[in-house]
């Protein structure tokens, strides 16, 4: 069993392109090392979004307490140390896999 997390932004405006440089930098050197699986990650430049998706193996209760251990992780506070807020709007929910 996995637990699969979609995270969609909505970038504040002129962050685009500084935004999807550090996230493919960082990101996925950190959620691996955290024990998280990027299964996807798309941009829309075009409407300033950007989705994703995290999953990780276990139940709901299991990847939260997995993403508790990683927000106060050292490798998470690196990446974003001096990083300015380049995230408007955050959607994130846990989603059912269907296919």
């Amino acid at each position: 069993m996995k637990t699969i997390q979609l995270r969609r932004y909505t970038l504040v405006d002129g962050e685009y392109d500084a935004f999807l440089a550090w996230w493919q930098e960082w990101m996925p050197r950190v959620r691996s090392g955290a024990g998280f699986t990027i299964d996807f990650a798309y941009g829309l430049p075009e409407t300033n979004e950007f989705i994703w998706a995290v999953s990780a193996e276990g139940d709901q209760a299991a990847f939260v307490a997995r993403e508790s251990v990683y927000m106060e992780s050292d490798a998470r506070a690196e990446a974003f140390d001096g990083i300015p807020q380049r995230i408007a709007v955050y959607n994130v929910r846990f989603v059912d896999e269907i296919a």
